[in-house]
C-alpha cells in the first residue's frame, strides 16, 4: 500500500516538471505561457521556440511518462504499469510547480504507453504522423491517435489497457475541446511542411 501511495505522488511530480517552461525561460529567456497558445507542452514550443527547442520538450515529455510508468518495476510494486502513469498524465496537464496550468498530456500518455506497450505504442505514433501528414492537424492527429490506441488494443493488449487507454482518450478530448471547435471552424492552425 505504501508503494502504491509513493508511486502515485512521485508520478505527479514527474508529471508536473514544466519541461517546456524550463527550456523556454533557460535556454531562451522566453515565458512560453506568454506566447502561442500558452500551453506548456511540445507543439506550443515547436510553434514558439522552433523545432530543437520543440524536439527537446516533446523528448522529455515523453521520457516522464516513461519513467512514472516504469516506477513499479523499480520499486518492486504490484501495480499495473498504465495506472502508474495517469498521475503522471495529470500532472502534466495540472503541475504543481507552474500553477496547475500545463500541456494536453499527448507526450506525457504516450511516453506511458511506450513503457506498458512498446508495439501499440509504435502503432499509435505511426497513425498520429500520418493523420498529421494528411490534416496538417497536431490536434487532430493527436485525437485520431488517442483513438487508435483503443481500436488496437482491443486485439493487442489486455482489458485493463482497452480501459485505461479509452479514459486516456476521452481525457484528451476534453483538453482538446477548444481545438475541436476550432477546427469546426476553420480556425486551427496548420503544421506548414516548408
Amino acid at each position: 500500500m505504501i508503494e502504491t501511495v509513493i508511486i502515485i505522488l512521485l508520478s505527479y511530480l514527474l508529471g508536473s516538471i514544466p519541461f517546456a517552461l524550463l527550456v523556454g525561460k533557460l535556454g531562451y529567456g522566453i515565458d512560453i505561457r506568454q506566447h502561442g497558445s500558452g500551453n506548456l507542452g511540445g507543439t506550443n514550443t515547436f510553434r514558439t521556440l522552433g523545432k530543437k527547442a520543440g524536439f527537446i520538450v516533446s523528448a522529455a515529455d515523453v521520457l516522464k511518462g516513461t519513467l512514472a510508468a516504469s516506477l513499479p518495476v523499480l520499486l518492486n510494486a504490484d501495480l499495473h504499469p498504465l495506472v502508474a502513469g495517469i498521475p503522471a498524465v495529470i500532472g502534466h496537464c495540472y503541475p504543481v510547480f507552474a500553477k496547475f496550468k500545463g500541456g494536453k498530456a499527448v507526450a506525457t500518455s504516450g511516453g506511458v504507453l511506450l513503457f506498458a506497450e512498446p508495439l501499440l505504442f509504435l502503432l499509435v505514433l505511426l497513425t498520429f504522423f500520418l493523420s498529421l501528414y494528411i490534416s496538417k492537424y497536431v490536434s487532430l492527429s493527436s485525437i485520431m491517435a488517442g483513438i487508435a490506441s483503443v481500436v488496437l488494443s482491443l486485439f493487442l493488449a489486455d482489458t485493463i489497457t482497452t480501459y485505461i487507454l479509452m479514459g486516456f482518450t476521452i481525457f484528451l478530448l476534453y483538453r482538446h475541446r477548444q481545438n475541436i471547435v476550432r477546427i469546426a471552424k476553420k480556425t486551427e492552425p496548420k503544421v506548414k511542411w516548408i
